[in-house]
């Protein structure tokens, strides 16, 4: 009985989290006006049930002004992303003996800097922009590689679903990768669905990945969280990045 409440769990919660990603914006299975009188940086102050960590590290990668000023696409990393990568550098510091971060200044800025510019390029690229991504079939369909805004090279691609048997005629769904190992590009890709795309600020476009969700069992004790998405693309990859710059000591 326990199994059966959890798995429905499981289901509701994902639903819920796709639903609220999707909740007043331009999404492929419907539209809602898509359009915010703004620029990308005021889009985040508005939400921020989702992004209130996200500005936190815009503000230390000192890219507000490029977020508020600048013509650009940003593929928006949800504050549960950052929380969880942040969490097991934690985790390691701890194994390590090391004083775990208490304060987002305790990393340096630098790192935000780097992996934060990931998620952002020039100029303005909506999903119909972006060609097709298969990665069963990568060879015929790889996406297209795009410089990030300092010049990171990342792979960006929009996956066509199937749709009552018939191959590619599904909803499109836009992604965004990174690419781990330059020699071997079309193996080492971490992939990362946007959960709604073509949000369109008055400075550019915002696509949001997908966000985490919190799993309960019957008695509303969280058991799991659903997360497509780990700040830096993997948690030991923001990590590493961390750790070489060295951690500043708490105030």
């Amino acid at each position: 009985m326990q199994k059966i409440a959890f798995a429905i769990l499981v289901v509701i919660a994902t639903a819920i989290c796709i639903s609220s990603c999707k909740k007043d914006y331009y999404t492929d299975s419907g539209v809602h006006n898509p359009t915010f009188n703004g620029t990308i940086l005021e889009y985040l102050k508005t939400n921020k049930v989702m992004f209130d960590t996200t500005l936190q590290v815009i503000k230390l990668a000192g890219m507000e002004e490029v977020l508020d000023k600048e013509n650009v696409t940003f593929f928006a990393p949800t504050s549960s992303s950052i929380v969880k990568s942040v969490r097991y550098l934690n985790q390691v510091l701890f194994l390590n003996g090391q004083d775990t971060v208490k304060q987002y200044t305790q990393i340096k800025p630098s790192v935000w800097r780097k992996v934060l510019a990931q998620y952002i390029f020039k100029g303005t690229n909506k999903l119909k922009d972006y060609p097709q991504l298969d990665t069963l079939a990568f060879t015929a369909y790889p996406g297209q590689a795009y410089g990030s805004y300092d010049g990171e090279i990342m792979n960006v691609g929009v996956i066509f679903n199937d749709a009552g048997g018939v191959k590619y005629s599904g909803y499109r769904q836009l992604y965004l990768s990174y690419i781990q190992d330059r020699t071997k590009p079309t193996q080492s890709l971490i992939n990362v669905p946007v959960a709604t795309s073509d949000i369109q600020p008055t400075n550019g476009v915002i696509h949001v990945l997908r966000q985490a969700a919190a799993l309960f069992d019957v008695n509303n004790n969280v058991v799991g969280v659903v997360n497509k998405h780990n700040f830096g693309f993997s948690s030991i990859l923001f990590a590493n990045e961390a750790l070489a710059a060295g951690i500043n000591p708490a105030p």
